[in-house]
């Protein structure tokens, strides 16, 4: 029986310099493992350090296998698999912009409403649409204004913190 696949948020402590993301990204192209979501942004100027936050599926051995790797690269201080440490808060920003006119425009506005998305853009004939919330409820966003006319997603990534005082 094949073991389940997992997904997991996995954030890291790294140095802010050149080529930490190469070596990363390198880390799971090289052996075949999939990145989901991705952001990366400094935390503190002055401390010259950058959080990365990926989201990557995969059977429990894979993800451990993947959290040892990542762990024996050079310019990474500190790998904490959020799933597994705790509760904790995770969100997504995403642009979706909608085109059209009459009714699927009027309802494009009852869901948005629904979901508290912004409009951010309003033209004639079209609407930009920003919504934050869990990657899930963005995907159901988005879903339902296929429908209505949608032309165009853009989104962050995944962002996540454990819950209470516990940090990384």
């Amino acid at each position: 029986m094949a073991e389940p696949i997992e997904r997991h948020t996995i954030s890291l402590l790294v140095d802010n310099e050149p080529g930490v993301l190469a070596r990363v990204v390198g880390l799971f192209s090289g052996r075949g493992y999939n990145i989901e979501s991705l952001t990366v942004a400094e935390v503190e100027s002055g401390a010259a350090l950058s959080r990365i936050n990926l989201v990557t599926s995969g059977p429990r051995i894979i993800i451990e296998q993947i959290k040892a790797q990542l762990d024996r690269l050079v310019p990474v201080h500190q790998v904490s698999d959020l799933t597994e440490e705790g509760p904790h808060v995770e969100r997504e920003l995403a642009l979706i912009k909608v085109a059209g006119s009459g009714e699927p425009r009027v309802e494009s506005l009852r869901i948005a409403d629904i979901f508290r998305a912004h409009v951010v853009d309003s033209e004639s004939d079209s609407f930009v649409f920003e919504m934050t919330g869990k990657p899930g409820k963005v995907n159901a966003f988005i879903r339902l204004m296929e429908p209505l006319g949608l032309t165009e997603v853009s989104r962050t990534g995944v962002v996540a913190l454990l819950r209470g005082k516990k940090s990384i």
